[in-house]
């Protein structure tokens, strides 16, 4: 276990000297916020990667695979397709508006009143991305270390707002490539090979698990359908995602990059369920299978190497984390604090002071909520209830209004929260009915107002 300390440790004090570094290079309010929009292919698919895959996708995953079998890949595949229909189809369009912020798409279409309104749903749901995956830090570092989960989410937190708050995009980018690094190292060739060994090989885990386990729709074709309808979507209309598509130097590098990082998601949701399989052989009685993947680290793998496994889902969960951090920072400071913006300058300070306060306000939330993939769920099911159907309007129909799209993303979060409250978290009722409120209320309420005029994004 002092070995595990001592390369956690490591990595740990990595993570703050590359955000020093990052510091240094962010030395412009472009370069703190998109790193200065010229990534080339590497470091692009890299941080295209590390976003979206976090503590959900992981220890998510994991839980997934252990309860449900090879079909808890599901996830991981709808992020990655979300990310290859992203970067093939509205990269190009998205690098020629040069612009920080999905909401201010909204507001070349519409009005200022759009871009806000938009801006306080885009608000919850970067904020909410990034307490999943400082909920699954600090359950993983709880569980291997015996540590106090408020101490765990503390220390483990506290790195990704420190290295997020000094360097901004450059501390995420240079942060981010190692973490890939580390994480497709520690799970793909370290943590899956071993725990098939433990288990005896591929042959024992197909004897050892009834047949639905390798069944691609165990989870049921209904909860397939859901997860693309929340991640396939979401991932197509987030800040943070959008915020990486701002920082490539170029259209060919975001379609083929782009596109590899969509492909390494899928490969890492197998991956993943598999891990949660073997668990399920190894482990068959736990307690919480949200607690799945620290077991079978802990009871696994011998110490050093645990402690680099360990490294590599910390990686994980802190790439997504401190993307959603900067996402949630740049669109306070961009699209609800503007005002004051505009009175105190383009000050790295102002930025930096932005994420320290989003990311203590991400701290105080991961101490009450419990459950990584619920918390994902709710994200989610706001960004995509409230946001999608305006902004598909804003880019493809020229009838629309700004009246229908504010009413539109009201009355599709209001449904949104209202069946998640009735219904629970986990129902596919509230991603359904909101996007029904949602194009309803933008379809009739554009008809019965003054549109106007299309501002073109090709």
């Amino acid at each position: 276990m002092n070995l595990d300390l001592l390369v956690v440790s490591i990595y740990i004090i990595s993570m703050l000297l590359l955000g020093w570094y990052g510091m240094r290079r962010a030395t412009s309010q472009e370069q703190y916020l998109v790193a200065g929009r010229n990534l080339g292919p590497g470091l692009y698919m890299g941080t295209m990667a590390a976003t979206v895959l976090g503590g959900a996708s992981t220890v998510g995953s994991v839980r997934l695979g252990y309860v449900y079998g090879i079909s808890g890949f599901w996830l991981c595949a709808a992020l990655g397709c979300g990310i290859i229909v992203l970067n093939l189809f509205l990269a190009k369009p998205l690098l020629k508006l040069r612009i920080f912020t999905v909401t201010q798409v909204l507001e070349r279409r519409y009005n200022s009143m759009a871009r806000s309104t938009s801006a306080v749903i885009m608000l919850m749901y970067a904020i909410m991305i990034s307490v999943t995956s400082v909920l699954a830090i600090g359950t993983v570092m709880q569980v291997l270390f015996d540590l106090p989960f408020w101490l765990a989410v503390a220390i483990g937190g506290g790195v990704v707002v420190v290295y997020s708050a000094i360097g901004g995009m450059w501390s995420l980018t240079l942060t981010d490539i190692v973490q890939f690094a580390i994480k497709t190292i520690g799970l793909m060739f370290i943590l899956l090979p071993l725990c098939l060994y433990k288990v005896g090989g591929w042959e024992q885990l197909h004897a050892k698990l009834p047949a639905a386990a390798f069944g691609i729709s165990s989870i049921g074709w209904d909860t397939i359908l859901t997860y693309f309808m929340i991640y396939f979507f979401g991932i197509i209309i987030g800040q943070d995602v959008w915020q990486r598509v701002f920082t490539v130097k170029s259209a060919k590098v975001a379609r083929y990059a782009g596109s590899a990082a969509g492909i390494y998601c899928v490969l890492y949701g197998l991956t993943c369920a598999l891990i949660g399989m073997a668990a399920k052989v190894l482990l068959p009685d736990l307690d919480n299978a949200n607690n799945a993947f620290a077991a079978i680290v802990k009871t696994t793998l011998p110490d050093g190497i645990r402690g680099l496994v360990i490294a590599a889902a910390l990686a994980a969960m802190m790439s997504t984390a401190s993307a959603a951090l900067l996402a949630a920072s740049t669109t306070l400071s961009e699209d609800l604090l503007t005002r004051a913006r505009n009175i105190i300058g383009t000050s790295l300070w102002f930025n930096r002071l932005l994420t320290l306060l989003c990311g203590v306000i991400v701290l105080g939330i991961a101490l009450v909520v419990s459950d990584v993939i619920q918390a994902l769920t709710l994200a989610y099911n706001l960004l995509v209830g409230g946001m999608l159907i305006p902004l598909l309007g804003a880019i493809y129909w020229r009838r629309a209004t700004t009246a229908g799209a504010v009413v539109s993303m009201m009355l599709g979060c209001a449904t949104a929260i209202l069946f998640m409250i009735v219904d629970g978290l986990a129902a596919n009722t509230p991603i359904y009915y909101s996007l029904l409120a949602s194009s309803i209320s933008f379809i009739v309420v554009s008809y019965l107002t003054v549109p106007q005029k299309l501002i073109s994004t090709t």
